[in-house]
């Protein structure tokens, strides 16, 4: 068993609980306006095993903490769901607390196992609108909607994650949205915002890519803290 991932962040503060070990699979399934990581959507990256990931992961459990653990990101984890799948079975197998980073646009029977294994899922509703999902993410919203309900029937932790681009989900209407969700779904037990940032710019520079969001601002810290207001879980 082999899969394809982009890069590590061996000592991550910002990719779930505590301090992560993160691993970016390459691949992804979607083309996000917003993307920070257009150099994994295509093919690529480096082949590596679950238990050599495994293995480098365990090198760095002291600074885990008992929040701490892996957390798989992207690109899109699930396109790879039965490497993830091994690669948190041996992490199990060391103790090692299991993190997933996802859009959950994909859902199969090897998704529904992997998550099996999971202890956690950063999910990102990134619109509160089916329109805006097929406009600027590539998928209905009904399938992260869809991969939620699967959570909630596994039980599985879930914190909603979404990135806040004026203009086009920095409305109360979009906070309610999320709010809607963490009352219909307890297994929700955070919801996270993130400014959007153009720092990304310069890897689509890189790649002979248009940036497709450089138009857009970067939210004020005022405009952050106002709409976290709006969330009734934080």
């Amino acid at each position: 068993m082999k899969g394809k991932i982009h890069s590590i962040q061996t000592l991550g503060t910002l990719d779930g609980p505590g301090v992560r070990f993160v691993v970016f699979a390459q691949g992804c399934n979607l083309r996000c306006g917003c993307c920070h990581n257009p150099d994994t959507w295509g093919a690529g990256g480096r082949e590596v095993t679950p238990a050599e990931i495994a293995e480098k992961a365990t090198r760095y459990r002291t600074y885990f903490g008992k929040d701490g653990g892996i957390t798989l990101s992207g690109g899109e984890p699930l396109l790879q769901a039965e490497f993830v799948k091994e690669l948190f079975e041996k992490c199990h197998e060391r103790g090692i607390n299991t993190c997933l980073d996802t859009s959950g646009s994909v859902l199969s029977d090897a998704v529904s196992a992997l998550l099996d294994v999971t202890d956690r899922v950063l999910l990102d509703i990134k619109y509160p609108t089916d329109a805006q999902y097929r406009a600027f993410v590539g998928c209905s919203i009904e399938k992260p909607l869809a991969f939620l309900s699967l959570l909630s029937e596994k039980k599985i932790p879930t914190t909603l994650r979404q990135v806040i681009i004026p203009t086009l989900n920095d409305t109360a209407k979009g906070m309610e949205f999320l709010n809607t969700l963490a009352e219909q779904y307890p297994v929700i037990d955070g919801v996270e915002l993130l400014p959007f940032k153009k720092i990304c710019k310069t890897k689509y520079d890189q790649m002979g890519l248009e940036f497709p969001f450089e138009k857009y601002d970067t939210p004020t810290a005022d405009q952050m803290t106002e709409l976290q207001k709006m969330l009734k879980k934080q």
